[in-house]
């Protein structure tokens, strides 16, 4: 049974290596999408640098990938915690695709695929923080607060203990990826490197303002 849990998560962080948005760009517009915006490969910077039409099967086929190794697991018999797993790791082969040297996105959407199958209350909930982000022009701390707070929800709604750790562990991973940000040189100087980590982990960006961070190009 180890054997098949193990094959199972390493499908799970394959599929999840699978970089639909860059793909996207290349097929849709012929560029690679790390030279644009925040350099992320994620459904945001689809939306903002390619077209908003391919947010959509770019979401739909990020969401699904992780959401099939949990489905998987659980329809071979194996664990709820190990078919979680499984999920956590496609949402780090999204972070950190194979295929793309490891410069990936923030793993958001493969996260509402594992959700939609273990807790599907906290799609809406996470989705809910999304909106609010979009509405205020800024949704990478709304983001995060949503993860943050999904356990206290979770717990509201009588859901299963094992998300707590799963929320726990999405909130490193995207604290994590966020200082990572694909390997993006830090200042040298200390204040400025100080105020450069810090935006990146509540704003996921360098510089105060998100419309020259979204809309740049390198």
């Amino acid at each position: 049974m180890w054997i098949l849990s193990l094959l199972l998560i390493l499908t799970g962080y394959l599929l999840g290596s699978i970089p639909s948005a860059y793909l996207a760009g290349k097929w849709i517009k012929g560029i690679d999408l790390r030279n644009y915006g925040s350099g992320t490969v994620s459904g945001s910077m689809v939306w903002e640098h390619i077209a908003h039409w391919a947010i959509f099967p770019v979401g739909i086929f990020d969401i699904l990938k992780a959401a099939f190794p949990v489905w998987l697991g659980i329809r071979l018999g194996l664990s709820e915690p190990i078919s979680i797993a499984a999920g956590l790791a496609a949402v780090v082969g999204h972070n950190w695709p194979i295929y793309l040297r490891f410069t990936g996105g923030r793993g958001l959407s493969p996260f509402l695929g594992v959700i939609l199958i273990v807790f599907p209350w906290g799609f809406p909930w996470m989705l809910t923080f999304f909106a609010v982000g979009y509405l205020l022009g800024d949704s990478a701390p709304w983001a995060l607060a949503g993860l943050i707070f999904l356990p206290l929800f979770n717990h509201w709604v009588n859901g299963p203990a094992v998300i707590d750790w799963f929320a726990a562990s999405m909130v490193v991973l995207t604290i994590a990826k966020r200082l990572e940000a694909n390997r993006r040189p830090l200042p040298q100087e200390k204040t400025m490197r100080r105020t450069v980590l810090l935006r990146r982990i509540f704003f996921d960006r360098d510089i105060a303002s998100h419309q020259e961070w979204i809309n740049r190009q390198l």
